[in-house]
């Protein structure tokens, strides 16, 4: 072995919609992804998916790593993990369950034929946890919704809407479980404008944080912003800012192996200093520190 040691790079997953038949929504047992020949990553170390995942625990132990933090799965956990989010899967006591992998073009259709809650973006405040346990009663009612959708999947005459409806009465039940992610409370109006932010953040995080240019993009005021940012994620518009850049550039140092000074240019920072002092505030440690605790040496 030579003296340098090369680092294990996060691969990206996109959703395989030859393998779902174009459905948009793929449900497959989690024992699978370890029993499967020839794949291009190993799900045990950290990948970044494109799509939406729904992992149902029904038997084992562990713990599963989201965006670089560990929750402790046992029967009858569900973890959410969100489009863009880095995870990693623990096999060391061969859990037992059901995947859910499902895209944006999915939710937009089901939201276009009935009611679903919005897929805000809890994943942002710390105080979130996308890790849920369900007691006996819900336990049978998600077993049976999810069985009951694989099997009008493969009938030779599926009927997309009735997934639809299927998958609709598991969301709500399960969001009903998590009040703390509750966005009942959002109007409409609210839910539009809020889902227009996430998108402008999504594509001009990297060229400024400033909450006021985001508002006038949107045509409204810092403060009307600040209200609807609070009411769907329970943080300012500039903490919801801050939060989305920093998970950003922690799944940058570690995705791409980006070093300070790139990121500092990346990011629109003055220079590489501001940049280290902006992610030491936001994460408690120097990006050398976080990328040397969240990345394995090859040998």
């Amino acid at each position: 072995m030579g003296s340098r040691e090369a680092l294990v790079t996060i691969p990206q997953i996109a959703f395989n919609h030859n393998k779902a038949n174009n459905a948009e929504l793929e449900i497959f047992d989690l024992e699978s992804l370890y029993h499967r020949k020839g794949m291009a990553h190993d799900p045990s170390e950290p990948h970044r998916v494109s799509f939406f995942a729904l992992i149902y625990v029904q038997n084992g132990t562990g713990t599963h790593e989201v965006d670089f933090k560990p929750y402790p799965f046992k029967p009858g956990s569900i973890v959410f993990v969100q489009r863009e989010q880095v995870q990693a899967f623990d096999f060391s006591h061969f859990p037992q369950g059901k995947m859910l992998i499902f895209t944006q073009a999915f939710l937009d259709q089901v939201h276009i034929n009935m009611r679903l809650p919005n897929y805000t973006p809890t994943h942002l405040n710390p105080q979130h946890s996308p890790l849920l346990n369900l007691d006996d009663d819900n336990r049978n009612r998600v077993d049976t919704l999810i069985e009951q959708m694989h099997l009008e999947m493969t009938q030779p005459n599926a009927d997309p809407l009735i997934v639809m409806y299927l998958f609709s009465a598991l969301a709500l039940i399960l969001h009903r479980l998590r009040p703390e992610v509750s966005q009942e409370k959002l109007s409409d109006e609210q839910s539009t404008k809020f889902a227009r932010f996430f998108d402008l953040l999504q594509a001009n995080f990297h060229r400024t944080r400033d909450a006021n240019w985001y508002a006038n993009q949107l045509g409204t005021t810092y403060k009307t912003l600040n209200l609807t940012c609070k009411a769907a994620a329970d943080l300012t518009a500039k903490q919801l800012i801050d939060a989305f850049t920093t998970l950003e550039i922690k799944r940058r140092l570690v995705v791409n192996q980006s070093t300070s000074q790139q990121l500092a240019y990346e990011f629109g920072f003055e220079d590489a200093s501001n940049f280290v002092k902006f992610f030491k505030k936001h994460s408690q440690m120097t990006p050398g520190q976080f990328v040397k605790r969240h990345t394995t040496p090859k040998l």
